[in-house]
Formats: C-alpha cells, structure tokens, sequence
C-alpha cells in the first residue's frame, strides 16, 4: 500500500500537503493545516461508497469558514471562562476569542497552524506534529503536539493525539469532525439515529459556560442512552434556545482501558459508525453555526444548519477552573495521550 502525498495549497508561505490512504473499503484524505480529516470514504451494504466527513475543496475555504471542520483543536479545546485560569497559584490570561471567554486554543490555536506530515505506509497511518512555544496564546510552557491517524481493517479510524511540555501547562486536544452518515452533502442529519453511552451531562450558563453541575440526562432533551433521531427534541428551545445541541456529555465507564461514547447509524444507508475513547467526556454538536452562516462545502454543496454532528471526545469544557471535573494539567515528564477510535458497520435494514 502505499500513501499519496501533494499539495493542497499555500498559507502565509507555507505549503499544505494532503496525504490519501487507504484501507479496504475505507479511504482517508488529511491534510496539514489543523492536522484536518478532510476526506472519509466509507461503504454502505449495497457496494456503494461515500464521503461522510464534512470539508471544503480549498484551503482558503478552511481558513475562512467557522466551525473547525475536521481539524485538531488545542492547546485547550472547548471554552475557558473569562479566558484565564490558575495553575499552581499563578494566573494565565488567554485570547478571549470568544469574548469574554476563551475557545478552541484561541486566535492562533492549534486548529490553525500548518503541522509538519510523515507518512507511515507500512502501518497505514499519517502522523503530524506542531511545536508551540511557552506564552502562545497566553499558555504557559512550550508544547510538542502530535496527532497520528491510522486506518486499521476493521474497517476502522483511529485517532491518537499527544503532548509534552516543558513546563506545568493544560492541554485538552480534541477531533472536530463533523460526520453524516448519509453523504457530507445530503443535507440534514435529524433523523439519523444516535446512541451516547453518558447518564448525566454538564449543564451550561452564560457563553456555554458549564455550570459545574452534573445532571442526569434522564427526562430531558440530552438522553441518548436509548438510539433515537437526532432531531426527536431539536427544536426543544426550552432546553435547547438554539434549537441545537452543543453540550458536553459525562461518559460512562466500563473499567476498560476504552470506553463506548456514541453509535450513531443512517436508518437509509445503514451507514453506522461508534466512537470510543479514553476521555471522560464528548461535545455533542449539531453545527449549529452554518444556520447563521452557510457554507459551501466540498463539491459545491451547501452545508445548512444540522449538515452534521460533531462528537469530541474530549475532558469537560472550563476543567482548569473546576476542582471536581478532572484534572487537564500536564507536567514536565509526563505525555498527554488521548485515544478515539472510529469503528464503520453497516446495520440491519
């Protein structure tokens, strides 16, 4: 097998590379700005194969549009409140990019730098890396990510992001793909079904801010422990005023080293996809910004409100400034490592 490599555009005088590879039925396209997924090829039961990952044809189209389609978020991904947090009795201001708070890693995060790409053709996989130095974006300690992906014969997509510091820093690096099962552009994902392995979930205040409460799920527009459309209570604007989610959920354990987060499944396609991980939480996220602000995604498609979900798993949002969510401080000495892995099924019609 081998890994094809080009380029997929300039930024700022710095080339772009896009690497294919491929596995079986399954074939994957990343590319180098955001360490991105921007192509997942997958089949259904009937020979038929396609993509499912939300993306652009064009860099530009990925420096400009909101939403992080694909990309590796970090150094913290998720919200900060009022962009800072104390560390070892110190305080750190960040970039308030989502003023008064603090998203994804800030202004310059690691969504939107260019990695450095190696091909590992022998294990299928692509491996990036990104070197950010102490104060980027206010963080303290110089930080080495990397992220590798790798299609294993499942079929399956396995996703293992990692850091090192060289002073006491947080890191909270999270995938932000958006998936439909039916086709990237075959519109809404409501009546996909989705299944998310939490009882209780963070409820949010002001900014998506979580309150610090760990809420049941059960009798509320946030219980999935049971497979049923994503859009059975969307429009809940109760529970829901954006007529969308975008809530972090509290996984449950199994005492294994992986635990289940979702299974969602295209009641057409019989496209099924579940996502498992080492992380205690996972954002569930109906794209509710293309409602705002549409964009034209790969092809020439318009990607509307609910095009796709997204499913980061991930520690919980606003972590450094809530002793009781666990802890994302990482240490001199000591490797950030957090491991999703996206196993493909078709379903019984």
């Amino acid at each position: 097998m081998s890994i094809q490599k080009s380029v997929f555009g300039v930024i700022d005088s710095q080339q772009v590379e896009a690497f294919e590879i491929e596995s079986g039925t399954v074939h994957a396209t990343i590319i180098t700005y955001a360490a991105a997924l921007s192509r997942l090829f997958v089949p259904d039961g009937k020979g038929g194969q396609v993509d499912i990952a939300l993306g652009y044809d064009d860099l530009a189209s990925y420096v400009q549009n909101r939403g992080s389609a694909g990309a590796i978020c970090g150094r913290y991904a998720n919200r900060i409140a009022d962009a800072h947090f104390t560390l070892d009795g110190k305080i750190y201001s960040l970039s308030a990019n989502e003023a008064p708070n603090h998203i994804h890693g800030g202004l310059g995060g690691f969504s939107k730098r260019v990695w450095t790409g190696e091909p590992d053709t022998a294990n299928r996989a692509v491996r990036l890396t990104l070197n950010r130095p102490d104060g980027d974006e206010g963080y303290p300690g110089a930080v080495t990510a990397t992220v590798t992906y790798t299609l294993t014969d499942d079929p399956a997509l396995e996703i293992v992001m990692e850091a090192t510091t060289d002073r006491p820093t947080v890191v909270n690096m999270a995938y932000h793909g958006y998936w439909n099962l039916a086709g990237h552009g075959s519109g809404h994902v409501r009546d996909q079904h989705l299944l998310i392995d939490a009882d209780h979930y963070t409820p949010i205040g002001p900014g998506k801010i979580p309150t610090g409460e760990l809420a049941s799920v059960a009798g509320t527009a946030f219980d999935f422990r049971s497979p049923r459309p994503i859009g059975a209570t969307i429009d809940d604007t109760t529970q829901l005023p954006e007529a969308g989610y975008d809530h972090n959920f509290c996984l449950n354990h199994n005492g294994q080293p992986l635990r289940r987060a979702a299974r969602a499944v295209d009641p057409v396609s019989c496209r099924g996809l579940e996502i498992w991980t080492d992380q205690p939480g996972v954002q569930f996220y109906t794209a509710n910004h293309f409602g705002k602000a549409p964009a034209i995604g790969k092809g020439g498609v318009t990607y509307e409100k609910h095009a796709g979900f997204a499913l980061e798993t991930q520690n919980f949002p606003n972590a450094p400034n809530i002793p009781h969510f666990p802890s994302a401080v990482l240490r001199p000495g000591e490797t950030y490592r957090h491991v999703m892995r996206i196993p493909f099924f078709v379903a019984e019609a």
